[in-house]
């Protein structure tokens, strides 16, 4: 299991391009389930959760190949398989993407009970409530979520996907998809808002689907018989902007970030205006979803309060990165999380550093300290391996953070992006590591 060994105290500076997004790619490669005719992807990211990703389609008959352009080219060859197995959807979350697309085209889809990072419950049920609307009979075996269209197909109707801590990002995208090809109108109600919903919409779109307001909380589907081939690029990071940009912030940096989304970080950015990091874009009239941004950042960083909400507001993804930001304003901060309560596992960790944070429930207020220490710490979901990276490029001294195969899901080579900028990582695996720094054991 690798770790990263970071040496703190080097500022950023220099010039980085922001990969194609994560969270866009993955339904959009679900997607491709909807089409017998090629389909061709560019700026997908190469990340485990892509190639997790794409192994699932090949099962499922949709082969991929690597284009001469960097693109990707995938047409579905065999319809014979309709089961995303366990032992490919427990380490991926976003395996439950297949579902919508696998029923609406196939007409039945049996989908493992989906694993992921563990930042709390995130029960499938509204996908399920959505899809049974649709038509559709559900039933549970062996661990397996079973769904069958009715004899004609899946139907339209008005659905809600409202829940307990708002709209569910995956569950609209897999009512979006399967709504394209029901007979008749589809309204789906307290729809996500978050711009890789509108990415998808787009490609479908392009695709021959009919649909409209994408990025609204109503969007309206009218199914149509079938779905051509399509070219279509992912759009940009915002999640891994954000990460760079707060890099760079707690190193007192100057970073360039290209193909910057920063028409969809108009809440992390106000964020961190406030707290005294600048993110200007180069050019006022360029493409606000693929713009050139510099981040800078003085010595003072001041206290803010931030509450996590679904799109347009701030992103629960950029929480923990955010937090390690923080630990280094002059004052106390508010941190309170409204999608996942108990996306919090990082704290300790960052308390190992010299943090001092105190959680109340769901919220944590962070007092600034002057400097973070290095210390060995321990990666426990994705977006809180960023955090510890991010703690440890300010910390005085070595960090070493453990268990960075969480880091690999969402971060392409994110060692080698950081030291092109300046920082000192290095990826080390567990025979590397001092006897006083151990690798973490699985959880």
């Amino acid at each position: 299991m690798h770790a990263f060994v970071i040496e703190g105290g080097r500022r950023l500076e220099g010039r980085l391009r922001i990969n194609g997004s994560k969270n866009a790619a993955l339904p959009i490669l679900a997607a491709s389930l909807l089409t017998d005719q090629p389909v061709t992807l560019r700026d997908v990211p190469d990340l485990a959760d892509i190639r997790n990703m794409l192994g699932l389609l090949a099962e499922l008959g949709c082969p991929h190949s690597k284009r001469d352009d960097g693109g990707l080219a995938l047409r579905v060859t065999n319809h014979s398989s309709s089961h995303a197995r366990y032992d490919v959807v427990r380490t991926m979350r976003a395996s439950i993407s297949v579902l919508g697309p696998l029923l609406a085209r196939r007409g039945v889809a049996r989908v493992s009970m989906p694993g992921g990072c563990a930042i709390g419950d995130r029960p499938v049920d509204l996908h399920l409530r959505g899809l049974a609307a649709l038509g559709a009979s559900i039933s549970l075996d062996q661990g397996d979520i079973v769904a069958r269209a009715p004899a004609g197909g899946l139907r339209g109707a008005t659905v809600f996907m409202g829940g307990p801590f708002g709209s569910t990002v995956l569950g609209t995208a897999n009512i979006l998809c399967a709504a394209t090809m029901a007979r008749g109108e589809t309204i789906i109600e307290s729809a996500a808002c978050e711009p890789e919903v509108v990415d998808l919409a787009r490609m479908l779109t392009a695709m021959g689907a009919r649909i409209e307001g994408a990025g609204s909380p109503r969007i309206v589907v009218r199914g149509v018989d079938q779905l051509g081939g399509v070219e279509h690029t992912v759009m940009p990071d915002r999640i891994e902007a954000g990460t760079l940009m707060c890099a760079a912030a707690i190193t007192n940096g100057d970073v360039t970030l290209e193909n910057c989304p920063i028409d969809t970080m108009i809440a992390a950015v106000d964020r961190l205006a406030c707290a005294g990091v600048s993110v200007r874009p180069a050019s006022p009239t360029e493409d606000r979803l693929r713009a050139t941004v510099r981040v800078t950042a003085g010595r003072y960083l001041a206290p803010i309060e931030i509450t996590t909400q679904p799109h347009p507001g701030f992103p629960t993804d950029l929480q923990a990165q955010m937090m390690a930001l923080l630990t280094l304003a002059e004052g106390n901060s508010v941190v309170t999380e409204k999608i996942f309560p108990d996306r919090f596992l990082h704290v300790a960790e960052m308390a190992r550093m010299g943090a001092r944070m105190f959680r109340q429930g769901p919220t944590v207020v962070i007092s600034g300290v002057r400097k973070l220490r290095g210390a060995p710490v321990m990666a426990s979901d994705l977006r809180a391996s960023a955090s510890l990276v991010i703690a440890g490029l300010a910390a005085e001294g070595t960090t070493t953070v453990n268990r960075v195969y969480h880091l690999d899901r969402g971060y392409e080579r994110f060692e080698e992006r950081l030291n092109a900028l300046g920082a000192r990582v290095e990826r080390v695996g567990d025979r590397t590591l001092a006897p006083n720094q151990p690798a973490g054991s699985e959880a």
